[in-house]
C-alpha cells in the first residue's frame, strides 16, 4: 500500500463534502500539474491518503482512500489530464496543522514541507504513522 496527501481548498471541496459522497466517493478532478497527475497514475485501489485543507485551515482533517484508478478527468476534454476517485475513511480526532508538521523534526522531509504547492503528494509510511499519531489515531487505517 502507498500513502498520499490530497490538498483541497475547503470552500471548493471540503472534507465534509467528501464524507457526504459516501461509499461512491468523488473524482479528484481539476488537477493540472503533471507531477500530481503522475502521482495519481501510480495509485492503487485501497491506497490511503490524508485529506488536507489548504489556504483555509492548513491542516490534515481526515483520511481517505482511493476507490477508482486513474481515468480521464471529466472536467476537461484534454486527454492529458486524469484523476482518481477517493472516498472518506475516518476523521482525524485532532486536525494536524501545517505549523505542527513543520515543527516536527521527524517530518522535515515530508512533501507537505518541501513541495508545498503540489496538490497530490506521496507520503512515506513513517510520515503517515507520525501524522496519524499527532492526530490522535492510535490504530491508523493502514
Amino acid at each position: 500500500m502507498a500513502y498520499w496527501l490530497f490538498k483541497s481548498e475547503p470552500f471548493k471541496f471540503s472534507w465534509e463534502m467528501l464524507k457526504a459522497k459516501g461509499e461512491a466517493g468523488e473524482e479528484w478532478d481539476g488537477v493540472r500539474n503533471y507531477q500530481a497527475r503522475n502521482n495519481m497514475r501510480a495509485m492503487k485501489i485501497g491506497d490511503r491518503g490524508f485529506f488536507y485543507h489548504s489556504n483555509e485551515g492548513l491542516e490534515v482533517v481526515g483520511i481517505c482512500e482511493v476507490c477508482a484508478l486513474a481515468h480521464h478527468d471529466s472536467t476537461t476534454d484534454d486527454p492529458r489530464w486524469e484523476c482518481v476517485d477517493i472516498r472518506a475513511v475516518t476523521e482525524m480526532p485532532k486536525p494536524v496543522t501545517l505549523k505542527d508538521v513543520k515543527a516536527n523534526p521527524k517530518l522535515a522531509d515530508m512533501s507537505l514541507v518541501t513541495s508545498m504547492r503540489l496538490s497530490v503528494q506521496p507520503v512515506k509510511e513513517d510520515e503517515w504513522l507520525e501524522v496519524c499519531r499527532m492526530g490522535g489515531l492510535d490504530n491508523p487505517p493502514m
